[in-house]
């Protein structure tokens, strides 16, 4: 994570710890310069995340937590299942995919070992061993540096690899969906390479709970007009439903 993403998140962190912050105080424990804190204070609001009073801010929503992946897996967990059955369905035979880490498209990764003539990028260790022994499945792994918090492997390599490729579709997994806001997840890096992997794609498929919508992470990976379907479960609230049809956006429900 960058100075400018790794500041953020302590600010964050403070606020949810807290809730409020002032600027004279992130001045001294930051060690940057005021115009620097009230900076980050507006990217913070820009996202929803925080709300500016006069010297400071106040904590407007609770970003959602990032667990470990035995954790997010045992998370809703049959709504996870019913949307990576219904994902699989969308992968035909001789399609080029990309899927991203996470626990909600490691449940595509079970329901994909039985296609056939598939190629499949990932990002993904644990969605790597669970394609690794399937015949009809060729595997690649992006390079880059593992992150053991999510499993996922990151950065300038993994993110220099996508550009030899073009896919047909990415299947993205995320920490929050939001109607303004867009996409996003906790880290930096992954937000950038997930950025990248939408680049290389002709389709951008979000697989989300319904747990995600009106959550918001603190990196934003893509806004929605780059989303062309959204694979959810009957959880989805009305304005959300509403909200995905009124943008355009393909939405499929796992019953």
């Amino acid at each position: 994570m960058g100075q400018t993403g790794q500041r953020r998140a302590n600010i964050l962190k403070a606020l949810t710890e807290h809730g409020s912050v002032q600027v004279n105080e992130l001045v001294k424990q930051l060690n940057v310069s005021a115009v620097t804190i009230r900076s980050d204070l507006s990217a913070l609001e820009a996202q929803g995340l925080a709300s500016r009073s006069h010297g400071g801010a106040t904590l407007a929503r609770t970003p959602p937590t990032e667990h470990t992946v035995p954790q997010k897996d045992a998370l809703n967990h049959e709504q996870k299942e019913r949307i990576g059955a219904l994902a699989a369905r969308l992968v035909k035979p001789g399609e080029n995919i990309i899927i991203d880490s996470g626990t909600t498209t490691i449940s595509l990764a079970r329901h994909l070992r039985e296609a056939h003539n598939v190629t499949v990028m990932t990002n993904g260790l644990n969605i790597a061993w669970e394609l690794a022994d399937a015949p009809g499945v060729d595997l690649i792994l992006t390079g880059g540096l593992l992150r053991k918090q999510s499993l996922s492997i990151q950065g300038l390599q993994a993110e220099a690899c996508l550009q030899a490729y073009s896919f047909d579709k990415l299947f993205l997994g995320v920490d929050g969906f939001d109607l303004q806001f867009g996409v996003t997840t906790h880290h930096e890096a992954e937000a950038s390479l997930n950025h990248k992997m939408v680049e290389r794609a002709r389709k951008v498929i979000v697989l989300a709970d319904a747990s995600k919508f009106g959550c918001v992470s603190l990196h934003r990976i893509v806004q929605l007009d780059r989303v062309h379907t959204v694979i959810t479960d009957a959880g989805i609230s009305a304005q959300y439903r509403d909200g995905l049809l009124d943008a355009g956006i393909e939405l499929l429900i796992a019953e």
